[in-house]
């Protein structure tokens, strides 16, 4: 009998084969795994055509119900993580195709928020590479202490950030949409409006999952409520502000920078504007890429495969 063909998509480390035991299935599948990212529907359909299972890391590839709908073969889809914006959960359910997901955990993503902080108001990479270059104190940086950092966004994320900026002494506002007083009191931070957070805050750090309220929610309006001395920081999604207008204000500098690890298209363009900006860092949607959720979310995929396999599917999307 013929295995069953099984598809990793955008395994850019080269990981996925060494994160976790795949015997399990190995009897039962052939895998075969994919590194380079495909931006073309016509060149994924091209690659997945004869998959019936295909394991999508996060949202790297979108999955959209037009995609779906030119991949008769696929029977399982498996993604990183219990939800996922880039797929049609229920297009895929009226073709058929049982989509599940794996657990996580979530501290990773906050203490990358902290390193694109520290490394903005310390100059770190620039600092780093003038070293190497060989110069010697090329930047004056700022620190936290005594700062007021605003989280937009008081979740599971957004209460770790707040915890770690009040350990370094700094005032915290919050703000979201469904936020409570009670809420905000349980973190010790302040509840403000949106406009109040972006008005007064010397770091406004972002932690809300995209959705359609979420989307855009910084625009031109919003950015321009901010200091010309204050820095944004997105490790959620690239969407919820607006791309064009935070090109805008970095270009002219009427904020001073920007830690962004999220983009509305990823892997970012080799042309992309803020690949030429100075007063950013860049980071390639790693706030969730360690060993420890790694593990994790293999773990969980070979677990997902092997039930699928055994017609009792598990952590399967509704």
């Amino acid at each position: 009998m013929a295995k069953t063909r099984v598809a990793v998509l955008d395994d850019y480390q080269d990981v996925a084969l060494q994160m976790t035991d795949w015997s399990p299935i190995a009897a039962d599948t052939e895998t075969t795994v994919f590194r380079d990212h495909l931006y073309d529907q016509d060149a994924i359909v091209e690659r997945l055509k004869d998959f019936p299972i295909v394991v999508s890391m996060r949202e790297r590839t979108p999955f959209p119900r037009s995609l779906l709908e030119r991949l008769p073969k696929l029977k399982l889809l498996v993604t990183t993580g219990m939800r996922n914006a880039a797929i049609d959960v229920a297009a895929a359910t009226a073709l058929g195709i049982t989509v599940c997901g794996s657990g996580g955990i979530v501290y990773p993503t906050a203490e990358l928020t902290w390193g694109l902080i520290l490394a903005l108001l310390r100059h770190i990479p620039r600092e780093d590479k003038a070293v190497r270059d060989g110069q010697w104190q090329v930047s004056m940086g700022l620190g936290v202490n005594g700062k007021t950092l605003g989280v937009v966004g008081l979740g599971n994320l957004g209460s770790q950030v707040s915890t770690i900026g009040k350990a370094f002494q700094m005032q915290v506002v919050a703000w979201s949409q469904n936020l409570t007083a009670e809420r905000a009191a349980q973190f010790g931070v302040e509840l403000v409006t949106k406009d109040e957070l972006l008005a007064r805050s010397d770091i406004v750090s972002i932690h809300l999952v995209l959705s359609d309220r979420t989307r855009n929610l910084l625009t031109a309006r919003e950015l321009g409520l901010m200091k010309p001395t204050a820095y944004l920081i997105n490790t959620s999604r690239g969407p919820i502000v607006e791309e064009k207008a935070l090109i805008d204000v970095l270009q002219q500098r009427r904020i001073a920078g920007a830690g962004l690890d999220v983009f509305d298209l990823e892997p970012l363009l080799p042309d992309h504007p803020l690949r030429r900006l100075d007063n950013t860092v860049i980071t390639p949607h790693i706030g969730y890429v360690t060993k420890e959720t790694y593990a994790i979310f293999f773990q969980h995929i070979v677990e997902d495969i092997r039930a699928f396999l055994d017609g009792k599917p598990v952590r399967v999307f509704k």
